[in-house]
């Protein structure tokens, strides 16, 4: 053997090994982008201790609720709202129904007798997600005020439906509830 005869198979025993090299470059990269990859994705959907987590709420009571709608009409080149409340819903008028769900205080303060009452918590924005705007109710308690509390509660009442609500009430409240234990 010669000694260039060693020189060309250093060569191609060098190419080879840098053929490797770039190779095992390459499957670092991949792996450091798919980690990296997924480490973000469970950043974002996550358990993120900034975002509160809540139980769901949702029961035949609140599917009624949510189906509320408006019926749009024009008074000239105003737009008129008015609620419109299916069959399901308006079978609930004036019955004692059971609600759980979240408080959300109308006013500033620890204590509340009416307050608006939702399937999430206050604390998470009422207006994102893809389902638009979650369903609530105004709540009227029949006795005393009770504390603000971000956990859910359970409340028992009669369901109205408010004639004219552009007036200043929402247009379903549970009046004369009491909390149910």
């Amino acid at each position: 053997m010669k000694l260039s005869d060693l020189f060309i198979i250093q060569n191609k025993s060098d190419s080879f090994i840098t053929k490797k090299i770039k190779q095992m470059k390459k499957i670092i990269t991949a792996f450091l982008f798919i980690f990296f990859g997924i480490v973000q994705v469970h950043a974002q959907i996550g358990s993120n201790s900034d975002v509160p987590d809540h139980t769901p709420m949702m029961n035949k009571t609140w599917d009624a609720i949510d189906k509320m709608a408006y019926k749009v009409t024009y008074n000239g080149a105003k737009k008129v709202y008015t609620p419109f409340y299916p069959k399901e819903l308006k079978a609930l008028e004036n019955k004692v129904v059971e609600l759980p769900g979240y408080m959300v205080p109308l006013h500033s303060g620890r204590n509340h007798k009416n307050f608006m009452m939702s399937v999430l918590p206050v604390m998470q924005c009422q207006f994102c997600g893809s389902n638009g705007i979650p369903p609530m109710v105004e709540v009227t308690l029949k006795g005393g005020a009770i504390k603000f509390s971000e956990d859910p509660i359970k409340l028992k009442g009669k369901m109205i439906f408010t004639k004219d609500p552009l007036k200043g009430n929402s247009e379903i409240q549970i009046i004369d509830a009491e909390l149910v234990k």
